[in-house]
């Protein structure tokens, strides 16, 4: 049982990791206040149980054809008010080789321990902390306090409604992110010893709480886990969402509106706002189509970090899987029906300019299949641009304190052709190489491996999990630091071997 400010909780002890699930940061975003910015949580009478999951984030199923996302993805809308919660795992024990046998608690560590708070992708729509790839045992068996977090997903979290203030969703982060500087030592964690790190749109929002002056103060590093610092929509382009929501449900285009509309028909809208065009004579489609919803910032995060007057003070680690694009073609079937033609239209929705786009990405791989090049040009445009640019941005500000990675690991799943895709490197950064849900048909990871293939994936995943563990410790993950462009980028996978080049 541990005291918050709030009242008590009382989570669990499995295998000398402390479990506390679904713990509030914030009040329940419920009828109007699915459009207002985050308030306080109500204090609570006795004990508050914490011990199984919570509710999670109104969204819908998401599907990615054959491949089985649920370990990604998690359990989908598990309905309740309290969603806006928080899930917290710490040693039960000290780590080390006197530590107490699995199940013993123990008092808090004399020195709090460092702090990771995850933040989970989903395309801005879809996700929450119970995913099982998030079970972060390995890391607070490491000596470390997980706090993995949900926020305001799809139209609630981050349409842009006149009357509503932008970036609900993010919002929410920034109150999750309050509570952990509030409430994270009575867990034993150290609040000036804060890591935030995500995935996907997960990673995408740290982006921009690395150029949020709200933030300052909440974190002492950060890890950038296939995102994107050119991510946002403009206020032009949200406008053009905004519109076609408010058409679909047959409501005006403002939050007072909006507040009637069930959460089913806000979460049944959103198909018929994907596919919109959202490209401007200045702007391309930061998520090319994938997804209507994300952060609205008519400045980009890198170049709001590039225009900082000073130097920035967050550690920075930063990168992309090899072959992102293939997690959008790969399991329906578009990668190897991919022609010349479908290269040139992904192209051009990409990028401003798409011809120079398409003579990069062909110099980059000649000789290569029409699947492989519109895989190639879809990762550049949703996370590798990006991934420069936001790197870029912070070497320029403090080139001692900027690392880039690339996770080259390639899975079978697929027929073989999964290859280093999105998403691919979180099983090895949590630790869960192991989850039967992983593998067999339809498996992120493919086929069921044989013990030695086995053996190395669990020791790629120690090695991964090492470094961001020593970065989140140090600032310094194990290897050089990215001076900017032609800079070092730490290759990470195959057989766990490393290679450092440009």
């Amino acid at each position: 049982m541990v005291a918050t400010t709030k009242g008590p909780v009382r989570g669990f002890v499995h295998h000398g990791v402390a479990v506390f699930l679904g713990i509030p940061y914030a009040a329940p975003p419920l009828g109007a206040a699915r459009f207002a910015a985050p308030e306080p949580h109500e204090a609570w009478n006795g004990v508050r149980d914490a011990t199984a999951p919570g509710p999670t984030a109104p969204q819908g199923e998401r599907r990615l054809g054959s491949l089985d996302m649920s370990p990604y993805f998690g359990p989908g809308w598990v309905r309740g008010d309290d969603y806006l919660t928080v899930d917290v795992r710490a040693p039960a024990a000290p780590p080390g080789p006197q530590a107490a046998p699995p199940g013993t608690p123990a008092p808090h560590p004399e020195q709090p321990l460092p702090v990771l708070v995850f933040i989970h992708g989903g395309g801005f729509v879809a996700g929450s902390s119970q995913a099982s790839l998030y079970d972060g045992s390995a890391l607070a068996r490491d000596g470390f306090v997980l706090v993995t977090l949900n926020y305001r997903l799809g139209v609630p979290g981050f349409l842009d409604l006149p009357g509503a203030p932008a970036n609900r969703g993010l919002l929410d982060v920034l109150a999750a992110l309050h509570w952990v500087r509030d409430e994270i030592a009575a867990f034993g964690g150290d609040p000036r010893a804060v890591t935030v790190f995500g995935q996907s749109a997960g990673a995408t929002l740290v982006g921009a709480l690395l150029a949020d002056p709200a933030a300052r103060g909440l974190f002492r590093r950060a890890i950038v886990q296939s995102g994107s610092g050119l991510g946002a929509f403009s206020g032009g382009q949200a406008a053009r969402v905004t519109r076609a929501a408010a058409d679909a449900l047959g409501v005006a285009p403002r939050a007072e509106a909006f507040a009637s509309v069930p959460d089913e028909r806000l979460i049944g809208v959103i198909p018929a706002l994907t596919g919109i065009d959202l490209r401007t004579a200045t702007r391309p489609d930061p998520l090319v189509g994938l997804s209507p919803l994300g952060p609205v910032l008519d400045t980009q995060p890198a170049h709001a970090l590039a225009a900082h007057p000073g130097t920035v003070d967050i550690d920075l680690l930063i990168g992309t899987t090899a072959q992102e694009g293939n997690l959008y073609l790969v399991p329906q079937g578009a990668y190897a029906a991919s022609t010349a033609a479908d290269v040139e239209a992904t192209a051009a929705r990409a990028h401003p300019r798409p011809a120079e786009l398409l003579a990069a990405s062909r110099a980059a791989r000649p000789g290569t299949s029409s699947g492989e090049l519109r895989s190639a040009v879809l990762g550049e445009a949703l996370f590798g641009a990006g991934t420069r640019a936001l790197a870029d941005a912070h070497a320029a500000k403090a080139p001692s304190r900027t690392y880039r990675y690339e996770f080259t690991w390639r899975s079978p799943a697929v027929g073989g052709l999964l290859g280093a895709a999105h998403t691919i490197e979180l099983p090895f950064v949590f630790g869960v190489t192991g989850l039967p849900e992983l593998y067999g048909e339809g498996g992120l990871l493919g086929p069921v491996p044989a013990p030695a293939e086995a053996a190395a994936m669990a020791a790629l995943s120690e090695h991964v999990r090492g470094a961001w563990l020593q970065f989140a410790r140090t600032g310094d993950p194990g290897w050089e630091a990215y001076d900017g462009e032609g800079g070092t980028v730490m290759r990470v996978g195959g057989d766990r071997n490393v290679s450092q080049g440009p």
